[in-house]
């Protein structure tokens, strides 16, 4: 099963697809090692700031903080 995975770090935010692997076992659902290794992979380039290396694995986002009124 396909779900998104939402990635924050610092002030960036990523939209990863990832499959949820099912089975009759205590640890269902999980993610596959390459899933996993993508989403490390995705956090260390958020965390540099390298944004083009992040947008590989998905849309990334640009969080702004806004006051309240």
């Amino acid at each position: 099963m396909t779900r998104t995975k939402f990635v924050r770090e610092g002030k960036y935010a990523a939209e990863v697809p990832v499959e949820l692997i099912e089975d009759d076992t205590a640890w269902s659902p999980y993610l596959s090692l390459a899933d996993t290794r993508k989403l490390d992979a995705l956090r260390i380039a958020l965390r540099r700031g390298d944004i083009a290396e992040a947008s590989k694995y998905g849309p990334v986002f640009e969080l702004t903080p806004v006051a309240a009124k």
